[in-house]
């Protein structure tokens, strides 16, 4: 059976009221639409956890400063709903504008500190939208377990301390990066790359792995960080944005590798923004 499509909030709790009256776990799986293998993968995760999966899809204008790619960001609806249904997901909400900020909304969910360093300083507001649109998410789904992946990891971060803050009663799951043969991340945003910056692209994941490597041996986080951001820019990456060693936790920034760290980048390609980061030690 293909999934329910819901638009409405009250349709939504109606499917989830079903579900609870038979004794079912409920999953959320939040989207911006436009899926791919990471986001079936989020899908895959909690299905191990729940009897039910709910994707959402929404492109949140919140999130979006002005003049950014809203207008512009992939939609793909129809094939989106066959892949929810490939990946045995039983419902989409896919709620309007309208339906989500009605006239009158007038609330913003922020959260302090997480959001002050990486991206936040290049995206101002940014997190601020995620928060409000994920803990509105999370009220209407009334969800035991929702998954966000790795590669957003400050957005993880920020979702972790969201929910527990607000004392919201479900279970936040990280799942690790799906990515490319070629080590490049999947995101939505990958289709905006040229053929030529697609076959750059990948360069981004090997300099960090290589960064990581020099932490490993030794070097300063300054040190590691120089290295990438040079290799990043003669690569053709600009401009790089940040590269920095933070705590996986809090996202302090380190001097040195030292307990469970993350090496977090950002930088352009012609017009595409690439964000990626891995554990260090990393995995390689």
């Amino acid at each position: 059976m293909p999934p329910a499509i819901a638009r409405s909030v009250a349709s939504l709790r109606s499917l989830v009221a079903g579900w609870r009256a038979a004794g079912e776990r409920v999953a959320l799986v939040p989207t911006m639409g436009a899926l791919h293998r990471g986001h079936i993968t989020l899908v895959e995760a909690v299905r191990q956890h729940c009897r039910r999966v709910v994707v959402s899809i929404f492109v949140n204008p919140l999130q979006f400063a002005p003049g950014s790619d809203f207008n512009r960001y992939p939609r793909s609806f129809e094939t989106d709903c066959r892949q929810v249904d490939a990946a045995g997901g039983d419902a989409v909400f896919a709620p309007s504008v309208e339906e989500m900020y009605p006239a009158g909304f007038a609330t913003e969910v922020r959260v302090a500190g997480l959001t002050e360093t990486l991206c936040g300083p290049f995206r101002p507001g940014h997190f601020d939208g995620v928060a409000t649109v994920v803990a509105k998410l999370f009220i209407q789904c009334g969800c035991d377990l929702a998954a966000f992946g790795e590669k957003d990891y400050q957005q993880l971060q920020v979702v972790r301390r969201m929910a527990t803050d607000l004392d919201l009663p479900l279970t936040i799951l990280g799942v690790p990066t799906v990515r490319e043969p070629d080590g490049l991340a999947l995101s939505s945003r990958n289709a905006y790359l040229s053929p030529a910056e697609r076959a750059i692209a990948p360069r981004l994941y090997a300099i960090m792995q290589q960064a990581a490597a020099a932490l490993e041996a030794g070097a300063t986080a300054a040190g590691a960080e120089a290295m990438a951001r040079k290799a990043l820019k003669d690569a053709g990456f600009n401009p790089v944005e940040y590269v920095e060693l933070v705590d996986a936790e809090s996202l302090a920034r380190l001097d040195r590798l030292r307990g469970q760290a993350r090496l977090a980048v950002a930088a352009w390609l012609g017009q595409t923004r690439l964000i990626d980061n891995i554990p260090v030690p990393s995995a390689r």
